[in-house]
């Protein structure tokens, strides 16, 4: 079950396809993001963001697949879990990373985690993240300093 949700996951977002991925996740499905320390939280928030990511990520090509278990950030308990190590490019910089899916009893996914380097890929990303999730409305605009 968890397999074949990864491979709707994957595909998706290979074909940039957002309206494919609304059943793929819980309710209250978290993701960390290695730009931001608190998770976003659920469906609606994760699914806006994936919004931006789509269009920050150029390129985007996923190259492998792992299963196994892992403990999630959440409940501590393990959880069926797959990972998808990817390469893309970000404002011009290329970026190695991995997406962690995490499931729940009915294959949906429930934590994800991703995971890019180098650092200096983190920061770029991090920018053009920020900049969409404030262009769509979905943050505020950072406070001028």
């Amino acid at each position: 079950m968890e397999t074949q949700t990864a491979e709707r996951f994957r595909t998706a977002v290979e074909k940039r396809d957002l309206t494919a991925l609304d059943d793929l996740f819980t309710e209250d499905v978290r993701l960390y993001s290695p730009v931001k320390f608190a998770p976003f939280e659920g469906r609606a928030m994760v699914l806006g963001l994936f919004g931006v990511l789509v269009r920050t990520f150029e390129d985007l090509r996923y190259i492998g697949h792992f299963e196994g278990t892992a403990e999630t950030s959440a409940d501590g308990e393990q959880a069926p879990s797959v990972i998808l190590p990817f390469r893309a490019t970000v404002d011009g910089r290329q970026i190695h990373g991995i997406d962690l899916l995490q499931f729940d009893e009915e294959g949906r996914i429930k934590e994800f985690t991703v995971m890019v380097r180098p650092q200096s890929a983190v920061h770029t990303l991090g920018q053009a993240v920020l900049a969409g999730l404030v262009a769509d409305g979905l943050v505020p605009a950072p406070a001028e300093r």
